[in-house]
């Protein structure tokens, strides 16, 4: 008779670097990159220390890693071929959608810096990307003489929506707290409309 190896001690390389992520998406959003030890992720994720280094290399490496789920989160916010009549749409699903939980924790990734040049470095690239793509939406073209007030404008429609979710995440502020896609679409119309549109 053969005995299984697998039980409750086992996970799958997969599964454990998702558990790896959650916990260290959590914690360097709440306590900062420094704050954070690696010690105290693996116990969060309740693995072996040791993993961090088998899956992420290093804590930069883990935190590069959570970076890059932030840009994949905001890449589907706001792809490269989103009209501006659609950017309120597909933002209202974001703050309101099924994934909400996770949702905060990536936006705080991206306002705290790391202090490692390089973290930071993809951190800023990623906010940069994400307004040109805004501003792109809003008619943005090489060579446009208003270049700088539409990457402007797209910046301060990304920080709004930045300090909506972080509001809905950290408060019980009614009606915003509660508020459903349907609820938030109308007041982020006129958000991006006033902000983002051309006459």
């Amino acid at each position: 008779m053969t005995t299984s190896t697998s039980g409750p001690r086992r996970r799958d390389a997969a599964g454990t670097r998702r558990l790896l992520l959650d916990a260290a998406q959590h914690r360097f959003a709440r306590n900062g990159y420094t704050a954070t030890t690696v010690r105290d992720i693996a116990d969060d994720a309740g693995v072996n220390v040791a993993l961090i280094s088998r899956y992420f290399t290093s804590k930069e490496g883990l935190f590069e890693a959570c970076l890059l789920g932030a840009v994949d989160e905001l890449g589907r916010t706001v792809t490269e071929d989103v009209t501006l009549d659609q950017v309120p749409h597909t933002i209202a699903a974001q703050l309101a959608g099924p994934h909400t939980g996770q949702f905060p924790n990536r936006l705080l990734l991206l306002l705290r810096s790391s202090g490692d040049e390089r973290a930071d470095r993809i951190r800023l690239d990623i906010l940069q990307s994400f307004s040109e793509r805004l501003a792109a939406a809003a008619g943005l073209r090489a060579g446009d003489p208003d270049r700088e007030e539409l990457v402007l404008r797209a910046q301060v429609t990304l920080a709004a929506s930045f300090g909506i979710a972080l509001l809905r995440a950290s408060t019980a502020l009614e009606p915003l707290s509660s508020a459903g896609r349907d609820d938030l679409l109308g007041p982020l119309q006129d958000l991006v409309g006033g902000l983002l549109r051309r006459p």
